[in-house]
């Protein structure tokens, strides 16, 4: 029995010991304040895969202050990624419960429940691993990103670090990849469909879109009147819900019915690291 206590208070000792070292190893987040990252986890991770294929790897990047990108793409990408952004502490508790309830129905991994702020801890700092250890430091991040900026912060770092293709990463670069404009001018059209393929940007291409990215875009600009980007920081009230419906872009077949509000439905084959909740997230 004493034998059995000392593995136990060992194996305590040694849980604690390394729940401090990831605490204590955890980056800090307070410089976002104030300077934008040069760099993320997720460009080194692809510039890494083109070394290993002996190819060269590009980085195109631009980045926007969050005044000057559209409003369309905000509510855009909100509606697509985390349409409880504005009113959640950096975890969507609603969100994980039913993605837990339809992950155990269906005895695997179909849904995740990833925040705004979850996707930025992971692209900013860690990789698509799905690792228990890597998801622990994610929320842990997630938290500390919460505590010290402020939302508008926080969405403006997503929407310049976020990846939208092959070496494209944030909004100003894919607005002016996709259709030859800034991000300030995008339409509410052309913003559902940057914010469509956020899922699986590698695979979801805004200038070749297919009939399901069309499909998704469709989805996204119907509901997009109801969602409220963050205020910029000179403004005292979050940006009020568009008054007019946006007009659809044109029917294809199989499309579902959209209710203003909810969040996009996730294609359970579309799996990638660098946008919202995929399968496992």
């Amino acid at each position: 029995m004493r034998k059995l206590a000392r593995v136990l208070a060992a194996l305590a000792a040694a849980g604690f010991a390394y729940a401090a070292y990831i605490y204590l190893t955890l980056p800090d987040v307070r410089t976002l304040r104030t300077s934008n990252p040069t760099t993320t986890a997720f460009m080194e991770l692809r510039a890494r895969e083109a070394a290993g294929r002996g190819l060269p790897y590009t980085k195109d990047q631009r980045w926007v202050p969050y005044a000057r990108i559209s409003q369309n793409l905000k509510r855009a990408v909100l509606v697509a990624e985390d349409s409880a952004f504005w009113k959640h502490a950096g975890i969507d508790f609603d969100q994980l419960r039913e993605s837990m309830e339809v992950n155990w129905e269906r005895g695997e991994f179909a849904r995740g429940a990833s925040t705004i702020t979850q996707q930025l801890a992971k692209n900013l700092y860690l990789s698509p691993s799905k690792n228990p250890i890597r998801k622990l430091r994610e929320l842990l991040i997630t938290r500390r990103l919460e505590a010290e900026l402020s939302k508008q912060r926080i969405l403006e770092l997503y929407l310049n670090v976020i990846e939208w293709g092959d070496g494209i990463w944030g909004a100003e670069a894919a607005a002016r990849r996709y259709f030859r404009k800034s991000s300030a001018e995008l339409t509410p059209q052309e913003s559902a469909l940057l914010a469509a393929a956020i899922i699986n940007p590698r695979l979801l291409d805004p200038g070749h879109p297919t009939a399901r990215l069309r499909r998704r875009q469709q989805m996204i600009a119907r509901r997009m009147g109801a969602a409220s980007p963050p205020a910029a920081a000179t403004e005292t009230a979050p940006i009020a819900p568009a008054e007019e419906p946006l007009s659809p872009v044109p029917e294809l077949p199989g499309t579902p019915v959209a209710v203003p509000g909810l969040p996009v439905d996730r294609d359970k084959d579309t799996g990638g690291p660098t946008g919202g909740r995929r399968p496992g997230q």
